[in-house]
């Protein structure tokens, strides 16, 4: 049954799995059918999942991929807790409570002509909602992708086929699906993976932007989604070359709705420090707001 919230286009849907998908590091790919959230997702918006029915907490995920057409959901999760771990066993043509979409998502218009996204480890899947919606919105702009993680990344890697100047030569690992996409990508972790750049992936960016004429920085601008001090070195490397910035935070949150006001952070406003919940106010931020340098 399906219960329409007040609260904009917030909904609560019973949604089926259609395909639960297991990778190294504890990582699962969950397709869930969910049209009402489908219907109005957008890069940047997660929804609140009921990992099971026995457990009242629900668990925010980001949302990777969304069909508004076939009303299918995408999201990519890493099991590290009781609720995660319940909801790695359950099966296709199970239903799971879904709440969603929610929160403020990435700009969705007027983009300079070469965005920058950077995501790293859970990260990853905005990036990738984001980098279709840009595919499929806007021609004549080419995105380019850093993901970095430290546990296997959630798919087989591919030497990319696109070039990307700047790029140290060996540093080919891309993504397959961006690769098929003609959106070029660069994956980064400190494991020694086969084709990967050794370091963080502010690293490889700032490798990247050092690369070009100082002129082309005013046709970048970046966007982000990771582990706090992960975008906390993605707003200075912005920061330190004048680019735009927009990060998506990740916080624990209980209702996710802005009741609670259990996910707060101080952000920076014309009228002076404020708090905002992550959950509704974000969890998209300007970076020099949540991360001032």
């Amino acid at each position: 049954m399906n219960h329409p919230l007040s609260r904009d286009t917030i909904n609560i849907e019973d949604a089926e799995i259609v395909n639960h998908q297991s990778f190294a590091g504890d990582q699962y790919c969950l397709r869930l059918q969910a049209p009402l959230t489908a219907q109005s997702a957008l890069a940047g918006s997660f929804v609140h999942l009921r990992c099971e029915s026995a457990l009242p907490m629900r668990r925010p995920m980001s949302i990777m991929r969304a069909s508004p057409t076939d009303g299918w959901i995408d999201i990519l999760y890493k099991a590290h807790g009781h609720g995660t771990r319940l909801l790695a066993q359950r099966k296709p043509g199970e239903q799971l409570s879904v709440m969603g979409p929610i929160g403020k998502p990435f700009r969705q218009t007027d983009y300079r002509s070469r965005p920058l996204l950077i995501g790293g480890g859970v990260g990853i899947p905005p990036m990738l909602f984001l980098s279709e919606h840009i595919r499929k919105t806007v021609k004549d702009i080419s995105p380019f992708v850093i993901m970095g993680s430290e546990v296997p990344f959630p798919f087989q890697s591919v030497p990319s086929q696109i070039m990307v100047t700047g790029i140290p030569d060996g540093i080919i690992a891309a993504m397959p699906l961006l690769e098929d996409w003609g959106i070029a990508s660069r994956l980064s972790s400190l494991q020694g993976y086969p084709g990967c750049y050794d370091g963080y992936v502010t690293d490889l960016a700032r490798i990247w932007l050092d690369g070009m004429d100082h002129s082309q920085h005013s046709n970048i601008e970046i966007f982000s989604c990771g582990p706090t001090p992960m975008l906390k070195a993605v707003a200075s490397l912005a920061a330190e070359y004048a680019l735009p910035c927009q990060v998506s935070l990740e916080e624990y949150m209980a209702c996710a709705v802005g009741g609670c006001a259990g996910c707060v952070v101080q952000v920076e406003t014309a009228d002076g420090p404020a708090m905002k919940r992550v959950c509704v106010d974000g969890p998209v931020f300007e970076a020099a707001s949540v991360f001032p340098q």
